[in-house]
């Protein structure tokens, strides 16, 4: 009877612990699966290698969606387009663009998403056709590109110093360097000659700067020389202004003299016309000026 007992004990738990974990999956699951998606598509140019079906798309390194289909476009066989599916409360706007990014070393591929202007636009379906996120390249396909290009201009340079060693320019390079030693050589053999052309400058030079002093001197002395004669010449302006003003001064004093005595001689002469009788005897007596008695008027 106990062992019975055991055993229904022991079913009726397994049941409660199955329909739990049920129940607990179906809650799990029906939270993920109200989820709603948009779809959107991804032409790459490059290889996709080691990106798988059901892949992560992710937006700044946060799960956003998945890879639903991988293939070659239809319109371009030297693309491979990518179908995605992004969770509806992810805003993909119209500056957003994709590329492949790689989980370490592990050779596992997955879809960056980036966006750079949080005010674009957002992509939308235009007449239910389903929109095209643009595509950049992926961080190994830059560094494959810039070796590429490193490689060719090293190559380009390797060329040119091929062209530049070849034996035409290697024989010109000699040329140069025995014209080179022969002019040395000629440059040593004048430079004595160099040397006195250097002394001969010097005491030129020399000669120049006592020429330059003499004339200093001399230039000084006559300015002592002019400055001594405007002096002389200052005094004897001054002593021929001062003699010219006193004779200016007795010459108007002679010719007021002259016109007092004209003015007498006028007067005599004119009296000795109304009376010549006076010259010898002296009859007529001066009229009376004026003050004096029997003086008047005509």
């Amino acid at each position: 009877m106990e062992s019975k007992i055991n055993y229904t004990i022991v079913g009726l738990f397994v049941v409660v612990l199955t329909s739990a974990l049920l129940g607990f999956a179906y809650w799990l699951t029906k939270g993920f699966g109200q989820q709603q998606y948009d779809s959107y598509y991804v032409h790459l140019s490059e290889s996709v290698a080691g990106l798988n079906m059901d892949a992560a798309v992710k937006y700044r390194g946060v799960d956003v969606g998945t890879v639903v289909r991988i293939g070659l476009n239809p319109e371009n066989s030297e693309e491979v387009e990518l179908l995605l599916k992004i969770n509806q409360e992810i805003l993909i706007k119209t500056d957003t663009t994709a590329a492949i990014s790689f989980y370490g070393i592990t050779g596992l591929a997955y879809i960056e998403l980036q966006g750079l202007d949080k005010d674009a636009a957002l992509l939308k379906k235009v007449q239910g056709v389903i929109p095209v996120i643009p595509s950049r390249p992926s961080t190994f396909r830059r560094i494959d590109q810039s070796l590429s290009q490193l490689a060719e201009k090293s190559a380009q340079t390797l060329d040119n110093i091929n062209k530049l060693l070849g034996d035409k320019n290697l024989k010109n390079f000699e040329d140069l360097l025995f014209e080179s030693k022969e002019l040395a050589k000629d440059l040593r053999g004048q430079l004595k000659d160099i040397q006195k052309l250097v002394d001969n400058g010097v005491m030129m030079e020399n000669k120049v700067v006592e020429a330059s002093q003499n004339v200093s001197t001399a230039s000084t002395s006559i300015k002592q020389l002019a400055d001594s004669f405007e002096q002389n010449t200052a005094d004897l302006s001054e002593e021929m202004t001062r003699g010219m003003r006193e004779s200016f001064s007795s010459l108007n004093q002679l010719l007021s003299d002259l016109d007092i005595l004209t003015g007498s001689l006028q007067a005599t002469i004119q009296n000795i016309k109304s009376s010549p009788g006076d010259l010898l005897f002296k009859r007529t007596q001066p009229r009376p000026g004026p003050g004096e008695e029997g003086y008047h008027e005509k």
